[in-house]
């Protein structure tokens, strides 16, 4: 029977992987164009998931990962660590988010559940941390991204799914698809006639 904190840590990586697997295979291009109106890309998110991770299972228990990110830095425009510049190569940010794993991992196999922690950026009153709980806030944190990453993939080239082997979707061909959101938007129009009078009063 698997221990709390291999179930914890399972979750974790699941999401990890999820995540790197959206940004593969695509061009330089595709990995870091923005596809939102707030700009949100495949190479970005796994930058900002990397560094931040870094920080929770690193900095916060007192184990510094080995590099710092300028994209953090008190003059750092917003959202820096939102995406990749011209001149960070996409090798250099997976290789950066696996690195982290490392470091996180050996924190996570060094420290018990409820050993204390500290995160310097949250409310004064809620800064004291557990292990427990910054691995609960990292998964939904890796999970969340993911699921932005899922999103945007999607968007680029109709590569869609839970995870590499494991798409966890119906296995339609390109036909079905079209025909099956042709009846979601139709239902989404019927529905917009049937109550728009209800929204306006």
């Amino acid at each position: 029977m698997m221990s709390e904190k291999e179930i914890l840590h399972g979750y974790l990586q699941d999401g990890r992987d999820a995540l790197l697997w959206k940004a593969q295979g695509l061009s330089e291009y595709d990995m870091r164009r923005p596809m939102t109106a707030t700009a949100t890309n495949l190479l970005g998110i796994v930058k900002h998931v990397a560094s931040v991770e870094a920080g929770y299972l690193g900095d916060c228990f007192g184990r510094l990962f080995e590099q710092s990110f300028e994209w953090f830095s008190e003059d750092a425009e917003d959202n820096a660590d939102m995406w990749a510049t011209a001149d960070e190569t996409s090798e250099s940010i997976f290789d950066l988010y696996r690195r982290v794993w490392r470091h996180s991992d050996m924190t996570i196999e060094a420290l018990g559940l409820d050993a204390l922690g500290e995160v310097p950026w949250w409310n004064p009153a809620k800064r004291q941390v557990t292990l427990r709980q910054i691995l609960v806030h990292m998964i939904a944190e890796t999970h969340r991204h993911a699921g932005q990453a899922d999103i945007v993939r999607e968007q680029i080239d109709w590569v869609a799914g839970w995870k590499a082997g494991n798409e966890n979707l119906p296995g339609g061909d390109e036909q079905w698809w079209r025909e099956y959101r042709e009846r979601v938007e139709a239902a989404a129009q019927e529905a917009h006639a049937r109550f728009a009078t209800d929204e306006m009063s």
